[in-house]
């Protein structure tokens, strides 16, 4: 037997502001925008082309809007890896994206920490080799 995570949901104020936030900030690729009703989307991007996928979600209660930024409890919430850590740093800052923690060297490689247009932090780390 063979298992995978596939997909992660993130809660989003809005499904445009999202996609463009996650598309041209951090790069990320739109794989799908369904439209399912009047109110929702199935809206998925990723990173790239393998690996685990992000399901945008807009909240539509209020409980999902508290989550929004805070899904957490504000611990990191996502785990992004790279090989070049130091160019992703540089779009992010060249991008106004908010650094939480700059770049610092730890036992299984280097990482830092940034806030996305929500709230949610991110830690991107690229091992040691």
């Amino acid at each position: 037997m063979s298992l995978k995570l596939g997909q992660i949901t993130i809660v989003v104020r809005d499904y445009d502001e999202a996609i463009n936030y996650y598309t041209k900030q951090l790069g990320f690729l739109l794989k799908e925008d369904s439209r399912m009703s009047d109110t929702k989307r199935w809206v998925v991007i990723s990173p790239g082309e393998h690996g685990c996928r992000l399901l945008l979600a807009k909240a539509i209660t209020e409980k999902q809007e508290n989550a929004i930024g805070n899904q957490t409890g504000g611990r990191v919430f996502l785990f992004l890896y790279t090989n070049d850590i130091e160019s992703f740093y540089k779009r992010l800052i060249e991008l106004n994206v908010s650094i939480v923690r700059k770049i610092s060297t730890e036992n299984y490689g280097k990482v830092f920490v940034f806030e996305d247009l929500y709230g949610n932090l991110w830690d991107v780390i690229e091992e040691t080799n």
